[in-house]
Order: C-alpha cells, then sequence, then structure tokens
C-alpha cells in the first residue's frame, strides 16, 4: 500500500491517488502515515473527501491531529471539524495542548460549540463524556414512511441510522426501533404499534466502565442517555463502548504490574516519564520487602544449626507469590466482568481455601520426594518443615489474593491495585514467618 501510494504521489496521479485512498478503510490510515513523511502525510490528507477526511482525522493518534491542525488553514480546519461527530471533537479537544484548542473553538459554530461545552462539563468517566448529540428521533405517530423520510433527510449527518429512539413532545423515550423492523413492516404502519417500549436508559452520570458492560450483557449497538429529568440527551454507541473496554483493560495491566496508568503509548512516552511512572510503586515495594529481611536475620541462629534451611527460602517464597497472583488475577477478573460481587466473599474465600489445600498438600508430595532423592531419605522431618509450609503458605496467598483485591472494592478503590506485586510481597514476609517458626519448632534448631 505504502509503495503504491508514494509511486502515486511521485508521478503526480493525483485523481487516481484519490480513488485508491477511498478504498482503503480509514482504520488504517494511522499505521500507514507512522511508515511515511509528513510532508507526504499533508498531501494525502488533503486529497482525500471531506467526509473521508473527516473519518481518518477521527482514527489518528493526538500527535499526528496536532500536527495537521498546525498544517491546515482555518478553512481546512473548520471543514473537519464541521465532519466531525461531536463525541469526536470533544475527544480531540480533551487531547490537544491550550493554543491547539482554542484554535479548533474559534473555528465550531456557535451553535455546535454549546454542545460541545455541555459535554465537556460532565464528570470524567461518566457516560455524558463518551456520548454524542447526534441520533435520530421519531415521533409515535408518524408512519413507517414517514420515518424512512425523515432518515433519509437528515440520516447522513448523524451517529448512527441503524437505531432510533421514539420521544414523546418533552423529549422522553418512550420506544426504540431498529431499521429491520422498518424495512418489514407496512409504510403505513403507525410507528407506535410496532416500536419496542422496554427501553434500557443510563444516565449521563453513569460510570462509563459500566456502559461498557451493559454494551457486552445486552449486545446493543446503541444505548440513549438520559438527563435527570429523564429526557434524551444523547446516545453512545458500540464502538465507543468498545473504546472504553480497552481503555480499562489496558489500565488494570498496568495497575496489575505495578505501573501507574498512562494515556500514551509505549514509544511516544519518554524514558523519564516511564522510570516516573514505575518508581513509586518500585521504592514502596523495596521498603516493603526491608520486612522480609529483617525477619530473615532473626533467625541466623537457625541458619547457623541447619544451613540446609536456605535453600528451601526462595522455593517457598516463590510458591506463594505465585498461588496469590493466581487467585487476584481470577478475582479481578470475575469484578471486571461482574461474576463476583462483594457479598460473595465468604464463597470466593471457602473456594479458594480448598484450592490452596489441594494444591499445598500436591505441592508437598512432590517436594517430599525431591529431598529424599536429592538429599537423603532420613530427612524426614525436613520435608515435613517444607511440607506443611508449603500449605499454609499456599492457604496465606490464596486468601490474600481474595481478601486484598475485595477490600479494594469495598473502599471504591480499583482491585487490580492489589495484585501480583503487592501480594507478593506480603506473602513473602509470612511465607518466611511460617517456615521459621515451624523448623524451630519440628527440627529444635
Amino acid at each position: 500500500m505504502k509503495e503504491e501510494i508514494l509511486e502515486l504521489i511521485e508521478k503526480q496521479r493525483f485523481n487516481d491517488l484519490r480513488e485508491y485512498l477511498e478504498k482503503i478503510n480509514s482504520a488504517d490510515f494511522p499505521s500507514l502515515f507512522e511508515e511515511i513523511e509528513e510532508e507526504k502525510i499533508l498531501i494525502i490528507y488533503r486529497i482525500l473527501s471531506k467526509e473521508k477526511a473527516a473519518k481518518v482525522f477521527a482514527e489518528l493518534e493526538p500527535d499526528v491531529q496536532e500536527k495537521l491542525i498546525n498544517y491546515f488553514t482555518d478553512k481546512e480546519l473548520k471543514n473537519v471539524l464541521d465532519e466531525l461527530f461531536f463525541d469526536d471533537t470533544v475527544d480531540l479537544i480533551e487531547e490537544m495542548p491550550a493554543n491547539v484548542v482554542k484554535r479548533i473553538l474559534r473555528n465550531v459554530d456557535v451553535k455546535d460549540r454549546k454542545i460541545i461545552n455541555e459535554l465537556l462539563a460532565y464528570p470524567d468517566d461518566s457516560a455524558g463524556t463518551i456520548m454524542t448529540t447526534e441520533f435520530i428521533d421519531l415521533k409515535e405517530n408518524m408512519t413507517v414512511e414517514d420515518a424512512f423520510e425523515k432518515i433519509r433527510k437528515i440520516g447522513l449527518e448523524k451517529e448512527t441510522v441503524y437505531t432510533c429512539y421514539v420521544l414523546t413532545i418533552d423529549r422522553k423515550v418512550i420506544g426504540v426501533i431498529d431499521v429491520k423492523q422498518l424495512l418489514i413492516a407496512n409504510k403505513e404502519e403507525k410507528i407506535k404499534n410496532i416500536m419496542n417500549t422496554n427501553v434500557k436508559t443510563i444516565s449521563t452520570l453513569t460510570d462509563k466502565e459500566d456502559v461498557a458492560k451493559m454494551f457486552d450483557k445486552y449486545n446493543f449497538i446503541a444505548m440513549p442517555v438520559v438527563d435527570m429529568e429523564n429526557r434524551l440527551v444523547g446516545i453512545i454507541t458500540i464502538d465507543d463502548a468498545i473504546d472504553v473496554l480497552q481503555e480499562e483493560a489496558e489500565e488494570d495491566f498496568e495497575k496489575m504490574a505495578a505501573v501507574t496508568p498512562s494515556d500514551e503509548s509505549y514509544f511516544k512516552t519518554t524514558v523519564f516519564k516511564h522510570a516516573k511512572n514505575r518508581i513509586v510503586w518500585l521504592i514502596f515495594l523495596m521498603l516493603a520487602s526491608i520486612l522480609t529481611g529483617n525477619v530473615i536475620s532473626m533467625y541466623e541462629n537457625a541458619f547457623s544449626a541447619l544451613p540446609i534451611l536456605v535453600a528451601f527460602v526462595p522455593l517457598l517464597m516463590g510458591t506463594g507469590g505465585n498461588c496469590g497472583a493466581q487467585t487476584s488475577t481470577l478475582v479481578i477478573r470475575g469484578f471486571s466482568q461482574d461474576e463476583i460481587k462483594l457479598k460473595d466473599f465468604l464463597k470466593v474465600w471457602w473456594k479458594e481455601v480448598r484450592v490452596a489445600i489441594l494444591v499445598g498438600t500436591t505441592l508437598a508430595l512432590i517436594n517430599a520426594i525431591r529431598i529424599f532423592i536429592q538429599y537423603d531419605i532420613g530427612q524426614t522431618k525436613l520435608a515435613v518443615v517444607v511440607g506443611l509450609t508449603l500449605i499454609i503458605v499456599a492457604m496465606l496467598a490464596k486468601s490474600l489474593g481474595c481478601i486484598l483485591p475485595m477490600l479494594a472494592k469495598k473502599l471504591k478503590l480499583d482491585p487490580a491495585i492489589m495484585a501480583s506485586p503487592l501480594i507478593t510481597t506480603i506473602v513473602d514476609t509470612c511465607s518466611v514467618l511460617v517456615y521459621f517458626n515451624l523448623a524451630v519448632l519440628i527440627l529444635g534448631v
């Protein structure tokens, strides 16, 4: 694709280039622009039709959008903004620096600017920030023919034509109907006779992650958003819901790895910012691990009496951390999919304890065989100490892997912060304490 485009530019066959570009999906342009020089990007963009240019612009990364805006004349910028849907314009404004935002707002129509300002006023992470005000509304007394006439008249300006909402005079939703229903209905049929009156709405203040989960649960392609007086003010479409799910998943992965979430991609984040996003957690975890070191130093006499004890410390700490990480990952995943609720605490904990007993016992038996083979068949007491420690540590780790994410959820924090690094650090200390106390008790060291 890149070679063909560059060849057409080189030969100045711009009509052929336009035809070729129109066939490319808008979502493929960002990767294409990454491989092409800036001046060529501008040539390509200016050759696109107005409608195609707006779709492509909405798909681009913020830094590419900013470069294009800086190249645009005011007329070109206004043409792009006129073609963008309101939710895409709001996303653009939120990503741009202040000087670019001023220029954007200067080139937006006064009427549109009012709507954009209203959308920008909604709290972060709320449904209002991802909705669009461009939807098709119908009246219940319209006929199917009337509905199609309206769709044909204004459909191109709307985010979607596939789902239409039936409103009262005061803009309250009383029904929903899709184009499929309209197509198979008699053209003289009244909308009120074929619309679906069981309409699920969401508030402008609903958390956008909860909205995305509703799309997943009910398989919607669009959802109506209502204000505090239950009036329809916008809709959220499936593409916006997918973006939210992707953002939340990326944020959870970063938190689970003890990294402060960042909106920028890996390569576009500077080395300094990468270090800044990681160092706070690393310092905290390092200081927390000092406690484990202090516990180990308390049992120096045990090391001196039976040096072989040291060989099993990494095994026990590693196994405990892995057990905790497994449970915390499953619990966090359960929360994200709404499968696990806070009321399920005892049920989840009891299940994990039983899993820990089975896992711990299996590990203990395998490790006992290893001790008898590697060291001496007479090391029964050592095998008992290590085996009991493995069972207890597995129970502790899996309990913590269950309790800590649920505690975070109860405190209205993201459960992802209670993931592997934090749990592993806590379990390390517990493993050492259990191990050496059992060694003192059973081996008498």
